[in-house]
Formats: C-alpha cells, sequence, structure tokens
C-alpha cells in the first residue's frame, strides 16, 4: 500500500514538471515572438534552425534570443537563491532581495561599473563577493545560539540599508555616470546582448551542477540541526556551502540583469503550493517556473505600454509588494 502512495506522488509530481515544461515553452515562445515586431512561433523555430537573413531573423538572434535566454538563467538564478536561503535560513520570506544579498551584489557591481568600467567582465565576480559578504554578515549579525528567522529578517534590512547607502552614495559623487546604470539600477533587460548571456552562462552552470547533488542534503537540513547531526550531516559546513551557493546564484543574476527583486521570493513559495516541499523535486520545479515567470514578466513589460518600455524589475515590484505583504500578513496570522 505504501509503495503504491510513494509511486501515485512520484507520478503526481513527474506530471506538475511536464506542465511546468510545457509552460517554459510557451514562454519562450511568447518571449521571442512579441515586442514592437510580432513573429509566429513559426518563424521563429525556421530563424533559430535554418539561416534566412530577413528582417525577423535578424531581430530574432541580435535582439529577442540573446534577451529571452538571458531572461531565463536570471529566473533560474534567483528562483534557487531564494529557495535555498529560505531552506538554510527556515525562514519563508528570506530572499536574496529582501535580506540585502542582491544590494550587497549590486553595491560591488556599481563599484566595478562606476569606478572601473574597464574591468566590466570581473562584473560577475565582484557581485558574486557582495552577494557572498552580504550574507555572511546577516548570518553573524543573526547568530545567537542559532540563526533566529526574526533576527535573520532584522539583520537582513539593516545590511541592506547599509549597501543602499553605498550605492547612494556612489550616485551622489559620480552623477555624471550614473545615466549608464539606471538600467542596472531598476532592473532590465533592455540592452542585454550575447555578450550578457556569455557572462552569465558559465556561473549558472555551476551553480545548476552543484543543485544537482544537493537536494537531500537541504532536505535532511530543514529537520533542524539536531536531528540532521543525528543523520550525519555535518550542519555547518553543509549549511556555509549552501550560502557560498546561493551567494554565486545571485550575484551573477545581479551582475547581468540588476537589481531585479522579488523573483527569489515569489517563485519558491508558488513551487511550494504546486509541487511541495522536497527539494528533489522543487528544484527542478523551481528551475522551469523562474525561468518562465522572468520570460513572461519581459514580455509583459514590453508589450503593457507598447511602444514604451519599461524595465522588467517594475513589474516584478508590481507583483512582488502585494505578495510579501501577504505573506507578513499569513504569518501574522499563524502566529
Amino acid at each position: 500500500m505504501m509503495v503504491n502512495n510513494i509511486k501515485k506522488v512520484i507520478k503526481n509530481k513527474a506530471m506538475i514538471l511536464i506542465l511546468l515544461v510545457l509552460l517554459f515553452i510557451i514562454s519562450f515562445f511568447l518571449s521571442v515572438g512579441n515586442g514592437a515586431v510580432k513573429i509566429s512561433p513559426a518563424e521563429i523555430v525556421k530563424s533559430i534552425f535554418f539561416k534566412d537573413n530577413n528582417t525577423n531573423y535578424q531581430i530574432i538572434w541580435n535582439v529577442r534570443l540573446p534577451r529571452t535566454l538571458v531572461a531565463a538563467l536570471v529566473g533560474v538564478c534567483l528562483s534557487l537563491s531564494g529557495v535555498i536561503l529560505q531552506g538554510i535560513m527556515k525562514n519563508p520570506l528570506a530572499g536574496p532581495n529582501i535580506i540585502g544579498v542582491s544590494s550587497g551584489a549590486g553595491l560591488f557591481a556599481l563599484i566595478i561599473l562606476i569606478l572601473f568600467p574597464q574591468y566590466y567582465y570581473l562584473v560577475p565576480m565582484g557581485a558574486f563577493c557582495g552577494a557572498l559578504f552580504a550574507t555572511l554578515i546577516i548570518y553573524i549579525l543573526a547568530w545567537k545560539g542559532g540563526a533566529q528567522p526574526t533576527r535573520l529578517v532584522l539583520a537582513g534590512v539593516a545590511v541592506s540599508s547599509l549597501f543602499s547607502a553605498g550605492t547612494n552614495a556612489l550616485m551622489t559623487f559620480f552623477p555624471d555616470r550614473v545615466q549608464g546604470v539606471l538600467n542596472f539600477m531598476v532592473g532590465g533587460l533592455s540592452a542585454v546582448t550575447w555578450e550578457d548571456f556569455k557572462m552569465i552562462v558559465p556561473y549558472t552552470i555551476l551553480g545548476l551542477c552543484l543543485v544537482i547533488f544537493l537536494p537531500n542534503k537541504l532536505n535532511i537540513l530543514m529537520l533542524g540541526d539536531e536531528m540532521a547531526t543525528g543523520l550525519g550531516l555535518n550542519v555547518e559546513k553543509t549549511r556555509f556551502l549552501f550560502i557560498i551557493l546561493s551567494s554565486l546564484l545571485a550575484g551573477s543574476a545581479v551582475s547581468v540583469v540588476g537589481l531585479l527583486g522579488f523573483v527569489g521570493l515569489i517563485v519558491p513559495h508558488i513551487g511550494r503550493v504546486i509541487i511541495g516541499s522536497d527539494h528533489r523535486f522543487l528544484f527542478p520545479g523551481i528551475i522551469l517556473l523562474g525561468s518562465s515567470t522572468v520570460m513572461l514578466c519581459d514580455t509583459l513589460a514590453r508589450t503593457l505600454f507598447a511602444p514604451v518600455e519599461i524595465p522588467v524589475g517594475i513589474i516584478m515590484s508590481v507583483l512582488g509588494g502585494p505578495f510579501f505583504l501577504y505573506l507578513l500578513k499569513l504569518r501574522g496570522e499563524n502566529s
């Protein structure tokens, strides 16, 4: 009986993952096909697989495809970073932008972009270092016989404010260079090229390769430190590994798209609702759902007020703000 129930659960989760794959495919074609010029799915497939130097081919390969692929990778990175942070901090309100991880990555990236623009290729590494630095500070400040969820959020808000102050100082002292990074500040994909895709791909692949081997460890870690230790898990070493991984993912996303908020908060919650909390299924579900979410929101940002294009970060903030307030209300009712 138990074996049959397990088989049924796995079958249901597999069906959900198949539906998420379909959502990803639909999101991809909507993203590539919509904009100032509408392109049909058939024309998209033809342009991708068969070289044809017409107008649609140029639009797809030089503008739409790199933007869509970067949007997908950014969604993957921020969503996985969010679900990892929520797991290791045991806090559903944790997310790269909420607790200051994205702010740290953004500040370090902006230092390179504004002060040392000739070293643009180091932006991903700088963003990773900033995200890791922010995460470690938050964890140290929140530690007092254990990292309590409330202290983590409060420490994150404080650290986020400090990094935001540093960002504002940069913009104040170097106003002549701010115009070039405005898109970075609000989180936008309008200027994305194949160079940005090449910049984020290695970090995303590295993060995904590590994620493949870690879902069971995060499942055990979620049971609590004492239980995890009893099961033979080196808790502190594993938690530190997850901190590095979440920082790598968040930093790589921020380095390309800027301070794009709420993806790492919203997508993990939706993922848990539709596929459950088992990270063996949640990780692949989050990868598909996160990439689809950013692609769809970017499509909406391009078409909602066409021909005027708004940054995708504004769309995510409009969706994420009320969602965050809802989570706060829900936690207040359950406390």
